[in-house]
């Protein structure tokens, strides 16, 4: 059953607030990485780079949790509970520009040579606002 990204929620995500991502290990074990987040289409999307451990870890196992807390007010945070509905190529780079423009106000100044991105799409199924 998927849940709504609304109201609180959908503001947190769409603010310039930092996401916590974490993934499953194969041994069971928690990853998590701060990544730059957004909406788009009702999904949650988020960006990252072929070969960093994360992305592959949501491919493997596709349900994760992201974290957005508010950066003026800590202590008010949405959780969401999602599956990764989409990992591709294709729109990544700009994607990554237009998280880079929100996150910093320029184009995405760390790429390296012959870096691939990747645009993750998380389709929320649970969506609880904390704090305030």
């Amino acid at each position: 059953m998927a849940d709504a990204l609304e109201g609180r929620a959908r503001e947190l995500v769409e603010g310039r607030n930092f996401a916590h991502v974490v993934t499953q290990r194969d041994d069971g074990t928690p990853h998590a990485v701060l990544a730059w987040v957004d909406v788009e289409d009702g999904t949650v999307t988020l960006n990252s780079a072929e070969g960093r451990i994360w992305p592959e870890l949501a491919r493997q196992n596709p349900e994760l949790t992201i974290t957005v807390v508010n950066h003026e007010n800590p202590y008010e945070y949405v959780t969401i509970r999602g599956r990764v509905e989409e990992v591709t190529t294709e729109g990544a780079d700009e994607h990554i520009d237009a998280l880079s423009q929100k996150y910093l106000g320029t184009d995405y100044p760390y790429r390296t040579p012959g870096e691939q991105r990747v645009k993750i799409r998380v389709r929320p199924e649970e969506v609880t606002v904390r704090g305030g």
